[in-house]
């Protein structure tokens, strides 16, 4: 071979070109139309179009006894802030959501703490707490209306601890909100530690034994590596709180009907169901339930902000 010259086997072989990018095949679309649209449908249906419906019949005075409908635009919504009604039922709310939020919270903290063991004891314990927040929430209003009646257990408990005129948990004005706020925050209180168990579970042996070792205490270690890292838990429990309490409808009409007196433990919920299907009012109702669901919105944003905010600071 002559110096110089590449035979055909030194020659190195064609590089083929490029195939130009294949487009997206319709049956990816396919696939997601056949995963995804049922759960779209489903969201929509029963989701985004009632919303729409209400906000639509807020702007109407829709009455089905009482026609026609007429379109009244912004009206029952300035009626909604100059109803005394509504103000206390606002009222109300917000009192029971700030004990449902706090009490839960607290008191499902250190009981997560104290099961945060192995055995079968602290396992049937776990069972014990997380218990009534299966229980349907009539049969927890029942049992709990039953205990604090004037002639209740807590109340003839009370008598043979020598008190002699106990309070009327559920016919007293000054403590009806307040047992409302105990029963709610008993039936969703093993939420809470189950929450704040599985944060416990992921916090790092080593990292506390480390700790230890270099003589943080207790209280040191709980503060500086435990906290911290139940943050995750903390959002949860306090996002699924404040929608709980906000919305709650059921406890009251079982166990107060809005009362002692005159809307004492009335809830926004409550009078959206009483102004629409007693007074049959729907309209005014409907604008009632889209302030409640701006209120969740909005208060559900800002905690999840600042919470989050605080994870990353952590």
């Amino acid at each position: 071979m002559v110096e110089g010259v590449l035979t055909g086997r030194d020659r190195p072989a064609a590089v083929p070109a490029a195939e130009p990018p294949r487009r997206r095949r319709p049956r990816s679309m396919l696939h997601f139309l056949t995963f995804g649209a049922p759960g779209i449908a489903v969201y929509v249906c029963f989701v985004l179009a009632p919303i729409v419906v209400s906000f639509g019949y807020s702007l109407t005075n829709y009455n089905p006894f009482n026609p026609p409908t007429e379109y009244v635009g912004l009206r029952n919504y300035r009626l909604l802030f100059q109803d005394p009604e509504f103000l206390m039922s606002l009222r109300v709310t917000t009192i029971l959501t700030v004990i449902v939020v706090v009490v839960p919270n607290v008191l499902g903290l250190a009981i997560a703490l104290v099961l945060d063991r192995r055995g079968w004891f602290y396992n049937a314990l776990r069972t014990v707490f997380f218990t009534p927040v299966v229980l349907s929430t009539v049969v927890v209003s029942i049992i709990w209306v039953r205990l604090m009646a004037d002639d209740g257990l807590i109340n003839q408990s009370l008598r043979g601890l020598g008190v002699d005129d106990p309070p009327g948990w559920l016919s007293d004005p000054s403590y009806a909100l307040y047992s409302l706020g105990i029963i709610l925050s008993w039936q969703m209180l093993g939420f809470c530690v189950v929450v704040y168990l599985a944060g416990l579970q992921g916090v790092p042996g080593d990292l506390l034994e480390a700790a230890a070792i270099d003589g943080a205490g207790p209280v040191a270690r709980f503060r500086h590596i435990t906290w911290p890292m139940l943050a995750p838990a903390l959002t949860i429990n306090t996002v699924v709180m404040l929608i709980t309490a906000f919305k709650v409808y059921d406890h009251v009409q079982v166990i107060t009907k809005g009362g002692p007196g005159s809307g004492t433990t009335a809830t926004i919920a409550y009078n959206v169901i009483q102004t629409g299907f007693v007074a049959n009012r729907q309209g005014y109702a409907s604008a009632m339930a889209i302030t409640m669901l701006v209120i969740i919105a909005g208060a559900t944003a800002v905690v999840l902000k600042i919470l989050q905010r605080r994870e990353v600071q952590l």
